[in-house]
């Protein structure tokens, strides 16, 4: 379940079932992402760019943003398409990609998607961070 923060330019969206807890969001800009506080987004904790360029380096795709005047439109990079295997964790593409899973569902993903290299993700064919636990080495 997604959920969503807004402030007066941007709102910022945040799908838990992706989050690899990497923790960059909040070791970044704690006064807007902070772990300890409900609801966690505070979204006068800083400048909208601010906000921006800390959700932009979401290894996860976790957190996206979009403008509010523009609330329909899927945020979309226009870079080529990079895939880059992390050290023993998950696979990152960064840029725009099509996923269809074996049940024939087609996902579109924009900027950066964790896909689960480990084989033990519960959130397949994303990463949801299981390889920590199960000290995956690759």
């Amino acid at each position: 379940m997604q959920k969503k923060y807004s402030n007066k330019d941007i709102t910022v969206v945040w799908k838990p079932d992706t989050c690899i807890h990497s923790t960059i969001c909040w070791k970044g800009l704690i006064e807007v992402f902070n772990p300890r506080e409900k609801p966690w987004v505070d979204m006068d904790g800083a400048t909208t760019e601010a906000i921006i360029a800390q959700v932009d380096k979401c290894p996860s795709g976790a957190l996206s943003w979009y403008k509010n005047e523009a609330a329909d439109a899927a945020p979309e990079v226009s870079v080529d398409t990079i895939v880059e295997a992390t050290p023993n964790g998950p696979l990152m593409v960064y840029g725009n990609i099509q996923i269809k899973n074996s049940d024939g569902t087609e996902l579109v993903r924009h900027k950066v998607t964790a896909l689960c290299r480990c084989g033990a993700s519960s959130n397949k064919p994303f990463c949801d961070g299981t390889h920590k636990k199960i000290g995956f080495q690759g």
